[in-house]
């Protein structure tokens, strides 16, 4: 089987390649990246040493690019994780967003659909080869926002608040409308906030955990009340792969962690965790960039309050009750242990941080590729 990973250099896309390549043997894996600010070749550098992977640079906007790589790879599987995900870039650039959410995903499915299609069936709707499918990685966000109880559900309606979570809503009726229109095969799924490796530095759980070794205050949207249902990648990872295997045609499917956390409880359990972590292993001291051994810095006097985000979702919950009963998914890392490997797995990765937040990732690939 072939898999074009669009975004395979990003946090959850990376994550996922590296998922496929442990699961399965008989694979190819074509990465398709633009590496903008949040897509680090770096991530996959040792996986690109694999035979089974092959990486290309290129916007999913690039017609000619996404169409070269079905010219010239068998593709089975789209998965589609490119995308402008920042929710603070889009109220500063919502364009962008527009561009690469939509219109780089329309790009994408008329190019498979033109590839796959083999003719007409019996009621004159385009047939398509056995054992291909479009799956299209979407947001809990584009259901808007919850009060203090309830759950989205496949149902929910959308109800987007931001130029992100609108351009990730356009994008998943654009992948609906394929799939009704052209009776493409495809799946939608919606997942909470993730967390683990290789998580670009500017989201929540990275910044603070950088923030802390760097002895930098610990910035807090309005209160803290906010409230997200939290997911760990490589969960996440599984059930994608299983919509992909088993999912039905046309169907939309929920990954959620059953985390609830508020984003206050978060940077609380982030600070107790790293204080904790560095005090019963000493090795991992060396990632403090604060020199000295006295750490009881490392407390609450951190916390700073910030000015509230533009249309700040209040509350997040999922409900995976769909692909637990159709496909047996379920979360297995409970927050407060996945939390300790995040932080461990940053703390023995400090390298990877500095390029990342240096710019240096985009060296790499012009040592890899430059001259290509």
């Amino acid at each position: 089987m072939t898999y074009l990973v669009t975004g395979g250099a990003g946090f959850i896309g990376a994550n996922f390649v590296k998922y496929l390549l442990k699961k399965y043997n008989d694979i190819r894996i074509v990465v398709l990246d633009d590496l903008t600010y949040a897509g680090n070749l770096g991530t996959i550098k040792k996986d690109l040493e694999d035979s089974r992977i092959i990486f290309v640079k290129g916007n999913i906007k690039d017609a000619a690019v996404v169409n070269e790589i079905f010219e010239k790879y068998p593709v089975n599987y789209v998965i589609n994780f490119a995308a402008e995900s920042h929710v603070d870039r889009s109220i500063e650039n919502p364009q962008i967003f527009l561009e690469t959410n939509i219109l780089g995903t329309q790009n994408l499915l008329d190019i498979a659909k033109k590839h796959w299609i083999t003719g007409k069936d019996e009621k004159g709707y385009p047939a398509y080869k056995k054992g291909v499918k479009y799956l299209q990685v979407s947001t809990d966000e584009v259901y808007g926002s919850l009060g203090e109880t309830g759950f989205f559900t496949e149902e929910t309606p959308l109800d987007p608040r931001s130029p992100y979570s609108a351009s990730k809503t356009g994008a998943d009726l654009i992948v609906k409308a394929y799939g009704d229109t052209y009776k493409m095969p495809i799946n939608i799924t919606r997942c909470s906030n993730n967390y683990g490796p290789y998580h670009f530095p500017e989201k929540l759980i990275p910044l603070i955990i950088k923030n802390i070794l760097e002895g930098k205050q610990l910035p807090v949207y309005g209160d803290g009340s906010n409230v997200r249902d939290w997911l760990y990648v490589e969960d996440h990872c599984k059930g994608i792969d299983m919509v992909v295997c088993g999912g039905r045609d046309g169907e939309v499917y929920n990954i959620g962690g059953h985390n609830e956390k508020k984003n206050i409880e978060i940077v609380r359990l982030t600070l107790s965790t790293i204080k904790n972590l560095l005090e019963e292993n000493p090795e991992y001291r060396k990632a403090l960039k604060k020199e000295g051994e006295d750490i009881s810095w490392i407390n609450e006097s951190l916390i700073t309050y910030v000015t509230d985000r533009l249309g700040h979702d209040q509350r997040y919950a999922i409900d995976p009750t769909k692909i637990t009963e159709e496909l047996g998914w379920y979360p297995e890392t409970k927050f407060e242990e996945g939390i300790v490997k995040t932080i461990r797995w940053y703390l023995e990765n400090q390298d990877w941080v500095e390029e990342v937040t240096s710019g240096d990732y985009q060296k790499y690939y012009q040592q890899m590729y430059g001259n290509r």
